[in-house]
C-alpha cells in the first residue's frame, strides 16, 4: 500500500512540475460553477446549501498553490 502511494505521489510530482498553474486553475473554475448554481438553482438544492464546489475548489487550489510553490 505504501509503495502504491509513493509511487503516486512521485508521479504527481512530476506531472505538476511541468503544469504549475493546473491545479489553481481548476479550482478557479470550480468556484465559478459554484457560482453559477448559486445562481441559477433554488435554494433548497443541496449543493446551493452545502457549497460544494466552492470549497472543493478552493482546496484544490490551494494545494495547487503550494505544489507549485515548492516545486
Amino acid at each position: 500500500m505504501i509503495e502504491w502511494l509513493s509511487k503516486l505521489v512521485d508521479w504527481a510530482s512530476n506531472y505538476f512540475a511541468h503544469r504549475k498553474g493546473l491545479l489553481p486553475l481548476i479550482g478557479v473554475g470550480l468556484i465559478a460553477i459554484n457560482l453559477l448554481i448559486v445562481l441559477f438553482l433554488p435554494y433548497d438544492f443541496l449543493l446551493v446549501k452545502s457549497n460544494l464546489f466552492l470549497h472543493i475548489g478552493l482546496i484544490i487550489a490551494l494545494v495547487g498553490i503550494m505544489l507549485s510553490w515548492a516545486l
